[in-house]
């Protein structure tokens, strides 16, 4: 997958960018807040995610501009296409996106036609933050595969806000137990399809990565990452895809944590308190792992996210490294650039000449424009 112009007016301080990138390593260079992040992350809203900054769509809207639109034509291993995305201040919810000339009522198409791999200085919080955080990776890790499986994640979501409604109503008296069980059929259902989703991911994500940390770390360490259910016990045997059996023991495992579930207020079991364990030699990366060694791991995780879509897919993923590679060592930014050397790539830097691999497309940024 290569982004042949990018074509950007109104998104943040973003002013009237025509970028026609090369088909590797691009370098986009500047000063701090001239607009090189700015970049990256409206290339990365037209995969259809949301930005990785989570910020509020109004906020995409440059001070001094009345709207953005955002211009891209990429090309996959079948075609050229094309991706349009405008948005109007007065009206910001009534954003227009279309996919070759045809508007889309939702951004999903766009997720499922152009895959991007965002590796970001915040990645650190994949291995120090919230298991939240995790499970957010390995599902759109997951439906970058398969995107219809977003659908699932959406439903499921969408469910527990339900759940826990009721459960808030027969708190109050409003409501009765007995009202849990339609919800608890439907969470049964897609919470045992995610389970399925993140174990198989798991074991995949796993394998490259005991594999690419390894070799960042010269054979003197292991990585492993395994998969804990909120669900189901340790020693669980997944089927590939959900069957009776298995919904029908998400679905008791409800049942018996009503109790506790009135009393807490929330839901408390059930894939939305899965975990993502990621050990160095068998100890927690996260509470026992050194600044170095989480780094690694984060890094080694968005690399081995590529290697594993570009393998599955036949296709390699567009990647963005926003200001990553200026803090990495010389031995680091080689291995780095061994994994995803025949991906186009972007990277930001306040200086090109700490990226040691050589780049023919260099490009500054000054005050939100390309200069030429």
């Amino acid at each position: 997958m290569r982004i042949t112009r990018i074509q950007i007016s109104g998104f943040r301080n973003l002013k009237e960018i025509n970028l026609i990138p090369g088909e590797n390593f691009n370098i986009i260079y500047g000063q701090n807040a001239q607009g090189k992040t700015n970049l990256l992350e409206a290339i990365w809203i037209s995969t259809g995610c949301r930005s990785f900054r989570n910020s509020k769509e109004k906020d995409y809207i440059g001070f001094d501009s009345d709207e953005f639109n955002i211009n891209i034509t990429f090309e996959d291993e079948v075609r050229t296409q094309e991706i349009n995305y405008r948005m109007v201040r007065k009206s910001p919810k009534n954003k227009q996106i279309t996919l070759n000339g045809v508007i889309l009522k939702n951004s999903s198409k766009l997720f499922e036609n152009f895959k991007c791999i965002a590796f970001l200085p915040e990645d650190t919080e994949l291995i120090k933050g919230t298991p939240e955080r995790r499970r957010t990776f390995i599902d759109l890790c997951y439906s970058q595969l398969k995107p219809r499986s977003m659908s699932y994640i959406r439903k499921f979501d969408q469910l527990i806000t339900q759940r826990n409604a009721v459960l808030k109503n027969i708190i109050t008296g409003r409501d009765s137990e007995e009202s849990l069980d339609i919800w608890d059929r439907q969470l049964a259902a897609a919470g045992s399809y995610i389970s399925c989703m993140r174990n198989q991911y798991v074991i995949k994500l796993n394998r490259y990565c005991q594999e690419l940390y390894s070799k960042i770390a010269g054979g003197a360490e292991n990585l492993s990452i395994s998969y804990q259910s909120g669900t189901f016990p340790p020693d669980y045997e997944y089927p590939e895809f959900p069957d009776t059996q298995m919904t029908e023991f998400y679905y008791k495992k409800l049942k018996n944590s009503i109790p506790d579930d009135i009393r807490l207020g929330y839901t408390h079991t059930g894939a939305g308190r899965d975990e993502i364990s990621l050990r160095i030699n068998g100890l927690s990366v996260r509470d026992y792992g050194s600044q170095g060694q989480q780094k690694s791991t984060a890094l080694v995780m968005r690399l081995a996210q590529a290697q594993i879509y570009s393998e599955e897919k036949n296709e390699s993923p567009v990647i963005l490294l926003d200001d990553v590679m200026g803090e990495l060592d010389e031995s680091r930014q080689n291995f780095v650039c061994s994994i995803i050397a025949d991906m186009q790539v972007f990277i930001t830097t306040c200086n090109h000449r700490a990226v040691i691999h050589q780049c023919d497309d260099i490009f500054e940024m000054h005050e939100g424009s390309i200069v030429t």
